[in-house]
């Protein structure tokens, strides 16, 4: 059996946002996926491999190296890969670009619960952070919502107007306050530790997409708005004990356990109840979301095959 080698424009090229959210569905419908991520460390590098087993769908191990030295060297600060593994027998199917399973899970992610929680008539669609990571998510709720007004901001504006002029029909919001206010669906993509988003600018009937963190001290919504909001992640395994967005408010008694609503193995529970309420999805990743955008991408690499 050939191994399939996918590298990240030849694999983008087949890839469509809503079909990965039709994979993600069937995906949780599956047995609950088994995760497990290790770290190693040489100050100040580290590898980080994130593996799932999904019976039925298979095994993938995601590694990557990040080398914070690299840019001042001119070599990219984070590389890595994706290992592809048989459910049937264990041989190695496919090794994929990391960037291109990166970003199809971030983005897919956040946009398979909009289209569960976030109004369907969501028409303003604010980003928050002008990265990769945001120009990502313009491609995915561009796909999810099409006809939609985007704006983005960013602490650095220029960092924004950079991004407009890779985002056609983007445009920059000056102030944060009231960029949100405005907003219908407001995706996060930060590295803050301390929260940009306020709950008191909240408004009824919106949804809010938090990304950017992945670290038990990362923020970056305060704890209004998690009162405030009906709140719900990808994966309470990944999330609740690990990312400081769940972990900090849930310590220090700011919310209860029984106040995250539900997660994607409750199908049922994942939904908007009403027009008017708040709803908050804290996007953690996880490897099993991983194995699930590469079994995608390897589909659609041999269906062109």
């Amino acid at each position: 059996m050939s191994i399939s080698i996918i590298p990240f424009d030849e694999g983008e090229s087949l890839l469509d946002w809503l079909a990965l959210c039709d994979t993600f569905e069937a995906g949780h419908e599956r047995p609950k996926a088994e995760i497990g991520d290790t770290f190693l460390y040489r100050d100040p590098d580290t590898l980080l491999s994130r593996s799932a087993w999904i019976d039925g769908m298979g095994l993938a191990v995601k590694s990557a190296t990040i080398f914070p030295g690299n840019p001042d060297k001119g070599d990219p600060m984070i590389n890595g890969s994706v290992s592809v593994f048989s459910d049937t027998n264990g041989s190695l199917e496919a090794v994929i670009d990391f960037h291109l399973v990166t970003k199809w899970k971030t983005a897919g992610d956040s946009l398979f619960a909009a289209r569960r929680l976030a109004r369907p008539d969501s028409r303003n669609i604010l980003i928050v952070g002008a990265g990769t990571v945001g120009r990502s998510l313009f491609d995915a709720y561009s796909a999810g919502y099409p006809g939609a007004q985007f704006t983005v901001w960013n602490r650095t504006r220029a960092n924004a107007e950079a991004m407009v002029e890779d985002c056609p029909g983007l445009t920059v919001a000056d102030d944060l306050e009231t960029a949100v206010r405005a907003a219908d669906i407001v995706t996060s993509a930060t590295m803050s530790t301390d929260p940009v988003l306020k709950g008191d600018w909240f408004q009824p009937g919106q949804h809010i997409d938090l990304i950017g963190a992945y670290r038990p001290d990362m923020r970056e919504a305060d704890d209004t708005a998690l009162q405030r909001a009906r709140v719900f992640v990808d994966s309470y395994d990944t999330t609740v004990g690990h990312i400081g967005e769940i972990k900090i408010p849930l310590e220090a008694g700011t919310i209860t356990r029984d106040h995250l609503v539900a997660d994607y193995y409750e199908p049922k529970k994942f939904t908007r109840g009403s027009d008017d309420e708040i709803t908050l999805f804290k996007n953690g990743g996880g490897a099993h979301l991983d194995l699930m955008t590469s079994r995608y991408i390897l589909d659609a690499w041999q269906a062109a095959r």
